[in-house]
């Protein structure tokens, strides 16, 4: 009869693992950033619309939490708190890009979901979905800072409202407000390209 294998161990907690962090374990730290760096990019990403500004932002972010992890006192999530700063960075950054003038978004390329009967995608299906990229970014870009920063914590983020509430230091009644009228604006934004 063979031996009985032992469940597998279940994921370090975030706390656990900036507990071993402040005791000088790098790995910690790194499983932290692995954990959240894609919701991390597709926060800053949705707020700038440009790969290298959402990359910078990230790092940018990610150095001032490495930064400042003594300050980090748990009253959020870990990620919440990684979150807010990665989206401020990412928010600083789109004012000095709008100041200096470098605001023009490039096209946004697409990722092929759907395939044909031969296995690739459509030969329009990469144009139609960059196209709705565009249109999704130019709707988001004209929504205000705060709505914009709301909105995309909670959806492209992840977050509850609680945890968009904590990120963002505001009252949940706020985050549903906001979300509320982002919402608003921008099913009229996007009401003739997407409810066609």
């Amino acid at each position: 009869m063979p031996a009985a294998q032992a469940p597998p161990a279940p994921p370090a907690t975030d706390a656990s693992l900036l507990e071993r962090s402040a005791r000088g374990d790098a790995d910690a730290l790194d499983e932290l950033f692995r954990r959240y760096r894609v919701v991390a990019y597709r926060v800053a990403y949705r707020l700038l619309g440009r790969e290298a500004d959402a990359l910078d932002a990230v790092q940018d972010g990610f150095v001032k939490v490495l930064g400042n992890l003594d300050r980090f006192r748990g009253q959020s999530s870990f990620k919440t708190w990684l979150l807010r700063i990665v989206s401020n960075a990412a928010l600083d950054m789109g004012r000095r890009r709008q100041r200096d003038g470098w605001n023009d978004r490039p096209p946004v390329p697409a990722t092929p979901e759907l395939v044909g009967p031969d296995g690739r995608p459509p030969p329009d299906h990469g144009l139609e979905r960059a196209d709705l990229r565009r249109v999704i970014d130019s709707a988001l870009a004209t929504l205000p800072a705060a709505q914009r920063q709301t909105f995309v914590l909670h959806v492209d983020g992840e977050l509850s409202y609680r945890e968009v509430a904590d990120t963002l230091g505001i009252s949940i009644g706020t985050v549903m407000s906001r979300l509320f009228y982002a919402r608003q604006k921008l099913k009229v934004l996007l009401a003739d390209r997407v409810f066609q």
